[in-house]
């Protein structure tokens, strides 16, 4: 047999069980460790600053007024945080609470677009106040944390998520 093709080969990248290609399945897995980290990440960051007595006060260490006070001359938009120093005890409960809305929704899988865009709309806005004057820019967390997002925003969550329960549900007739 000269030019002749085995038939009894197997795909190395075949998984016999399922006969789906191991790449298929790691493909369609790819966005499930982003979604863990970012939302574990903003769960953690949200507590972390609802549980911080210092960080809920208008002024003193470590307190959101103080920071936003520090980084008002530094900012890309300073209106942005004139605007928090209205009230910013108010500004750091709404940061808070909004970081633990995305993590949990990022993280559960429920609205995933959505969570996914108010986490890149908090990064984005983190960028460009508090972490604008970051020099190299690179050395800011808030931007790469944004293009993080990006990818969740697009995909949503199609496995292992709320969504996928309630689209499956839905196709079937039964919800």
């Amino acid at each position: 047999m000269t030019h002749g093709m085995r038939t009894d080969a197997r795909s190395p990248h075949l998984d016999s069980d399922s006969g789906r290609d191991w790449r298929d399945t790691a493909t369609r897995h790819a966005l499930l460790p982003l979604r863990i980290f970012l939302g574990v990440t903003f769960i953690y960051a949200g507590i972390d600053k609802l549980t911080d007595s210092a960080f809920m006060q208008d002024a003193g260490s470590g307190s959101i007024g103080d920071m936003m006070r520090a980084v008002l001359d530094s900012s890309a938009l300073p209106a942005l945080v004139d605007m928090s120093l209205e009230n910013p005890v108010a500004f750091g409960y709404a940061i808070a609470l909004g970081e633990l809305a995305v993590g949990i929704g990022t993280l559960i899988g429920l609205l995933t677009r959505v969570a996914a865009l108010g986490g890149a709309l908090i990064s984005l806005s983190l960028w460009l106040t508090v972490s604008w004057a970051a020099e190299p820019y690179y050395y800011g967390n808030d931007l790469p944390y944004m293009f993080c997002w990006v990818p969740l925003v697009l995909a949503g969550a199609p496995l292992w998520s709320l969504d996928a329960l309630i689209r499956n549900r839905r196709r079937r007739g039964s919800y």
